[in-house]
């Protein structure tokens, strides 16, 4: 991939892995005419969705604020919760964004 056909007027209308009649066009993989018809191809994403992803963040901060506060022991939470916590505090670490609820930093989990 990507193999593209384009319409009369040179837009991306059609993508494939591999070569054909209609798909006669190799593109960069990057290319930003791809990008777009592939963004325009993903569907929409729903507000339920974006609040899923914000409820995440909440919840991880209260499971930090929790444990930082010695309510809940990080060794209580299950081996695949706590590998994901630890999987989030490398990422947000990465980022600078270690913060409760986007305002106070969090100090490190006591584990």
């Amino acid at each position: 991939m990507p193999y593209v056909g384009r319409n009369q007027h040179g837009k991306i209308v059609a993508v494939g892995a591999s070569e054909s009649a209609d798909l006669a066009e190799w593109v960069e993989p990057n290319a930003p005419d791809l990008r777009g018809f592939l963004a325009q191809l993903a569907p929409a994403e729903d507000d339920l969705s974006r609040s899923d992803q914000a409820l995440i963040r909440v919840v991880e901060d209260i499971v930090n604020t929790l444990i930082e506060k010695n309510v809940i022991r990080f060794t209580d939470l299950p081996e695949a919760a706590q590998h994901k916590l630890l999987e989030r505090r490398s990422m947000r670490r990465a980022k600078g964004s270690l913060k409760l609820l986007g305002e106070e930093t969090l100090t490190d989990l006591k584990l």
